[in-house]
């Protein structure tokens, strides 16, 4: 069994869910997922510490053995790379400082993974999350959706790496 914490980075919302994956990769069970928010009008600093001591608190919660994060996609407004940068790079940091190791997933990567379609919209891909881990309704906010598409993704990338080693 391994417990997988998926996130999907961001300032204002970092979403993040926890599967437990049988060693065959063929069984994913949600065992918990949600959300951090940070105020808009709070200090850049001050949100990146609360999204430090939550991702911290998810750590010590759940243990996970592995975790994966959405690396960044283009966007249009540099300033908004730039705080979501900072976001991923305080996140990873937080797992490397508990001595866990980060896969990184694009977009593309994610959505092949889970619908076969690289440019799978959102709601092709939340039905897909619905539907394998059997929850009653799709998780909201879609930043949590994609973090449990996130675990999944990185679920099946190892069971693939595993079969051809």
């Amino acid at each position: 069994m391994v417990q997988i914490l998926g996130i999907d980075p961001g300032t204002a919302i970092v979403g993040w869910g926890i599967l437990d994956c049988d060693d065959s990769g063929q069984k994913c069970v949600a065992v918990a997922y949600g959300h951090i928010e940070t105020a808009k009008d709070t200090p850049m600093t001050e949100r990146l510490s609360e999204i430090t001591d939550n991702i911290l608190a998810i750590l010590n919660k759940y243990n996970p053995n592995e975790v994966a994060v959405e690396e960044l996609f283009y966007f249009k407004n540099a300033k908004t790379v730039i705080s979501v940068a900072q976001a991923r790079g305080v996140i990873i940091n937080t797992c490397f400082r508990k001595k866990i190791i980060v896969a990184e997933y694009t977009p593309l990567q994610i959505k092949q993974s889970l619908t076969g379609y690289g440019r799978a919209d959102k709601a092709q891909m939340q039905k897909m999350i619905k539907s394998v881990l059997k929850l009653d309704s799709i998780p909201k906010p879609d930043d949590t959706a994609d973090a449990l598409a996130v675990a999944l993704c990185h679920n099946n990338s190892r069971i693939f790496l595993q079969k051809i080693n």
